[in-house]
């Protein structure tokens, strides 16, 4: 099959952090409950994966100063679900209703504070092999590592030139043929309108302004022992004058069923 039917089309990128001391509650709430109550069982749903930043990986995010992240250590866990195209209305309206009904009915979690709740758009996607891993396919892949990359663009410059400004110049920096880095989608905020994107809880810092878009990277290997490459990549994002990088955040996947890096948040 050259050409799969299906296709990413959105994802909710949902960052939260556990009030301490129910780091293990929240960690099997989630994974047990809410994963698929919120998410999994809706209509539209290609996939979903966890990921997890230790205390060690927070110390890696970049820059000091983040409009995603507030502060930049903000948020431990982080979800990420697909959506298929032509589906995104018929999921995003099925699970802002589905939220409330899990609360009312007891079903949700108090003891959490969501750093950066959002729905994104999905614009294009490069892999550094020639017969690599469709993106449809990297939630489920199980890749060792997550990287994502939210930028501020210029004013003035549209999402689609960043695109082309890392076609031309920054591929080359994530995905040569010795990096790590197997696949990079890019991304775009949904800007919330009237009460679209209502939920029972704060959501955090918010999409951001039109002006954001986001780059996640996924590594067959763990981000840390390569994170002078991410640094390399935002330096030449900044000199560019396309955009410039306000949140650069690694992640390590969860194990499922098992309440490992639980002790390791802080």
């Amino acid at each position: 099959m050259d050409e799969a039917p299906v296709k990413l089309g959105a994802m909710l990128y949902t960052l939260v952090d556990p009030n301490p001391g129910h780091e293990v509650a929240y960690n099997r709430w989630y994974e047990r409950d809410h994963f698929y109550g919120g998410c999994m069982i809706g209509p539209g749903i290609l996939a979903g994966a966890r990921w997890v930043a230790t205390r060690e990986y927070k110390d890696l995010r970049f820059p000091a100063d983040s409009g995603v992240a507030i502060p930049t250590d903000a948020g431990s866990y982080l979800a990420t679900y697909w959506v298929q195209r032509g589906h995104e209305a018929e999921h995003f309206g099925w699970s802002s209703k589905q939220v409330f009904e899990l609360y009312e009915a007891g079903r949700g979690f108090d003891e959490r504070t969501h750093a950066h709740t959002a729905l994104y758009t999905h614009q294009r996607a490069w892999g550094r092999d020639p017969d690599g891993v469709p993106v449809e396919l990297a939630l489920d892949h199980r890749f060792a590592g997550l990287v994502s990359v939210h930028v501020d663009r210029a004013d003035g410059v549209k999402h689609a030139a960043f695109d082309e400004w890392f076609e031309d110049e920054g591929r080359a920096l994530l995905l040569g043929t010795d990096s790590p880095i197997a696949i990079v989608c890019s991304w775009r905020p949904i800007i919330p309108r009237g009460s679209d994107g209502e939920a029972p809880m704060q959501l955090g810092s918010g999409p951001g302004t039109p002006q954001r878009s986001m780059q996640i990277c996924f590594l067959d290997d763990a981000p840390k022992p390569h994170w002078d490459r991410f640094r390399a990549y935002a330096a030449a994002v900044d000199a560019s004058g396309v955009a410039r990088v306000t949140l650069a955040a690694p992640f390590l996947p969860t194990v499922p069923g098992t309440d490992r890096y639980t002790d390791q948040l802080w």
